[in-house]
């Protein structure tokens, strides 16, 4: 279960929020924007036909190594933190290569057979340089060429249909996942992206995608006034409030936190129809950590800011404070005998407080317990919102010519 509550006043007209219905509806229908179709799609049952065919435990794979970069990894990386203490958990170990870091990259491979790994290789693009560069490393570092049937028992690709890396992948025989055209890299966690390593790690990934379709039919039903008065306030007072932060009270979210950074901030910041810049600079930080270094802005820096305070009801894990008191330290027996479970309810409630209490726009998202079901709907939750938002701004959503430019200019720093 997840409840949501504004703490400042909608200001969207029944007119407004229905338009905004409409326009989402309209991007649906016309298949431009396909993300909304994921929770539906058959890439699952693919997917679990490809890994019983292949038997990774009779192969002995304890590695999963996924290499990709943005929108190809977050996700992933994300879900894999929030849900990697419950039990459907196996013993795989999940391994990301993104960033071209020489240091990160060495220590990454430090130990790793490739015998006992399977390489996800992701691109939308097929292309993508940090990406082909990680496997092209590989190749030399395993002695793996490839057109050999080392590389090609121990890889998959997943890309668009056509690409690049499709038609490497058709030459060689590894198999090939492909992305739905309209999909783009930051909505598509919920595709063979994201359900491939995740099923291979022993998720349950149709919870994933059910949790997911709940909030989408809701949505297109015409049931989530509240998804759409929350994107209507951050679009109409972004001037006023140009930084969105989400303080996620559960160490867990540290990645989904990164996540929606990506989507929001590479969705959204954009130059509008009539030539002006626009978007929200997100920010996500972790409660209690955070209380002791952001919050002092939140309470007395620049009134610049949205806030969404996440919130778990059940950790599904209770650990008791003893009592204990400690010379000198009297005060902070205030907690003996309560669970850190309260501990942290409590702080997060206060926070809070007393973030209202300043006058600040607040929003809270209350998680009965983490779970794959809650997790696509809090991943579908933030698309859902982006897309809102990215009507509102009058902006194209879905493209990121800003991050064309850097591509194009660093292509031309090797040409020397």
């Amino acid at each position: 279960m997840i409840k949501r509550e504004l703490f400042f006043e909608p200001e969207a007209s029944a007119e407004v929020v229905n338009e905004a219905y409409r326009a989402l509806e309209e991007e649906m229908q016309s298949e431009r924007v396909g993300y909304y179709k994921l929770p539906e799609s058959d890439m699952l049952s693919k997917i679990e036909d490809f890994i019983a065919a292949y038997d990774f435990d009779a192969k002995g794979i304890k590695n999963i190594v996924v290499i990709g970069i943005g929108g190809s990894s977050l996700g992933t990386r994300a879900i894999d933190a929030l849900l990697c203490h419950t039990p459907q958990r196996n013993g795989r170990k999940l391994i990301f290569l993104e960033n071209v870091d020489p240091v990160e990259i060495k220590t990454n491979l430090d130990g790793v057979v490739f015998e006992e790994s399977f390489f996800i290789m992701i691109s939308k693009s097929g292309s993508t340089i940090e990406t082909t560069s990680h496997v092209k490393y590989l190749i030399g570092h395993f002695h793996a060429p490839v057109e050999s049937e080392k590389f090609r028992n121990h890889f998959a690709f997943i890309t668009d249909e056509g690409s690049p890396l499709d038609l490497l992948g058709k030459d060689i025989k590894v198999p090939v996942f492909h992305i739905p055209h309209n999909v783009g890299g930051r909505f598509s966690v919920l595709s063979a992206v994201g359900l491939l390593p995740l099923t291979l790690l022993g998720y349950d990934t149709r919870a994933l995608l059910e949790g997911a379709k709940s909030l989408k039919d809701s949505f297109f039903a015409r049931n989530e006034d509240i998804l759409v008065q929350k994107g209507h306030y951050y679009a109409t007072h972004r001037e006023t409030f140009p930084i969105n932060v989400l303080f996620s009270y559960a160490s867990a979210f540290t990645a989904f936190n990164a996540w929606y950074v990506q989507l929001w901030g590479e969705s959204l910041g954009k130059i509008d129809r009539e030539g002006k810049h626009v978007g929200m600079t997100p920010v996500g930080i972790i409660g209690s950590i955070d209380q002791h270094s952001f919050l002092q802005l939140l309470i007395e820096g620049p009134r610049d800011k949205t806030v969404t305070m996440i919130k778990v009801v059940d950790f599904q894990t209770e650990l008791q404070i003893p009592d204990v008191s400690l010379p000198h330290l009297e005060k902070t027996d205030y907690v003996n005998g309560h669970s850190f479970n309260k501990l942290i309810d409590a702080e997060c409630d206060a926070t809070m407080e007393s973030i209202i209490q300043q006058g600040i726009s607040v929003d809270k998202i209350e998680i009965g317990k983490i779970d794959a079901y809650n997790v696509g709907y809090m991943i579908i939750y933030y698309e859902l919102l982006t897309s809102i938002c990215g009507h509102f701004l009058g902006i194209d959503t879905y493209n990121q010519p800003g991050v064309e430019l850097g591509k194009r200019i660093l292509k031309e720093k090797f040409k020397s």
